[in-house]
C-alpha cells in the first residue's frame, strides 16, 4: 500500500438543508456580474416593465473557481434543456437571434 492510497478517507456525504423560504425562490429577469482577483458577484435583479429603477434580489460572492464550475453546470444544463425542447433564442439590443455577445 502507498502512502496515498492509506491516507484515502472515504468521500464526505454532504446533507443540504433547504428553508422554506428558500425553497419558494426569488424571480430575476437581470444579471449584472462584477468581478475582482479574487471573487466574482452576481447580482441577481427584477426589473419591472416601464419602470426607471430595479431591485437587487439576491447577490451571490463567490471565488473564481466555485463560479468556472457553475459556468459550466449552466452550460451543460441549457444544452440538455435545447435538446429537449428546442433551441432558446436570445435576443434584445445588440443581439443577434440564437448569439450571445
Amino acid at each position: 500500500m502507498t502512502e496515498n492510497e492509506a491516507v484515502k478517507k472515504p468521500p464526505v456525504q454532504l446533507h443540504i438543508q433547504l428553508d422554506e423560504d428558500i425553497a419558494q425562490g426569488t424571480y430575476a429577469n437581470l444579471a449584472m456580474v462584477n468581478h475582482t482577483e479574487t471573487e466574482f458577484v452576481l447580482d441577481f435583479i427584477y426589473v419591472q416593465p416601464q419602470q426607471p429603477r430595479a431591485k437587487v434580489r439576491a447577490r451571490i460572492i463567490s471565488s473564481p473557481r466555485h463560479t468556472k464550475r457553475l459556468l459550466l453546470a449552466l452550460k451543460d444544463n441549457v444544452e440538455k434543456y435545447e435538446q429537449k425542447f428546442g433551441v432558446i433564442e436570445v435576443q434584445g439590443p445588440g443581439l443577434e437571434p440564437g448569439a450571445i455577445n
